[in-house]
């Protein structure tokens, strides 16, 4: 589990591709300060478990299915890249709930600064789309932010100084492909709806006489 606040932007230092699948080695200081062999590591939002580590890079596979759905497959060595480790039960939590497995892919179409903030428009499939709100919550290369708007598949974020300089958001350029990862309240909420037969009073109104 993660909260979406970065914590640095790591480097590809190695790069193995196989036929469907890759293995990454990624340079970080601060990540692997306390890595351990096993832990999880979001790098641009895809969880990923680190195979070993050195005192300065560490090592992750990524499966075939994660080479398929996401950004990762652009990655070339020298890439930058957000990094996050999984959340400490003792530490804050800034964010928002994010668990790492991405549920698609979006394109920036624009982005427009407006005083101190930069609004990106991105485009999303019309299936991650419906679990989009006014602000509600997006994961967008593993990066907690808020949703200022959500029109004809087409998700504005709003990101400030500090979120543009300490995560990889800050260097994307108009075309480039992002990782987005919806709310997980929303999704499950979308489950039960849809799979409501054995349960029939758990209706939209139901929901919303509910304060849901």
């Amino acid at each position: 589990m993660f909260t979406g606040i970065i914590e640095d932007i790591g480097t590809v230092k190695a790069l193995k591709k196989g036929r469907n699948s890759m293995e990454l080695t990624v340079t970080s200081r601060k990540i692997v300060e306390d890595v351990h062999v096993g832990d999880s590591i979001a790098v641009n939002g895809i969880c990923l478990t680190v195979t070993s580590f050195t005192d300065d890079c560490f090592t992750v596979d990524v499966m075939p299915e994660s080479v398929k759905a996401t950004s990762i497959q652009n990655v070339k060595i020298g890439s930058p890249v957000n990094l996050e480790r999984a959340m400490s039960a003792n530490g804050r939590f800034g964010g928002h709930f994010v668990t790492g497995h991405i549920d698609g892919t979006g394109t920036i179409l624009s982005k427009r600064p407006e005083e101190n903030a930069v609004y990106y428009d991105i485009k999303i499939p019309p299936e991650l789309s419906k679990f989009c709100i006014p602000k509600g919550s997006v994961a967008i290369d593993g990066t907690s932010l808020t949703i200022f708007g959500i029109k004809d598949d087409i998700l504005t974020v709003s990101l400030i100084p500090h979120t543009l300089e300490i995560t990889l958001l800050g260097r994307k350029k108009t075309g480039d492909i992002v990782n987005i990862e919806n709310d997980m309240l929303g999704k499950y909420v979308m489950h039960q709806m849809q799979n409501q037969q054995s349960k029939p009073s758990l209706t939209e109104q139901f929901l919303r006489q509910n304060g849901f």
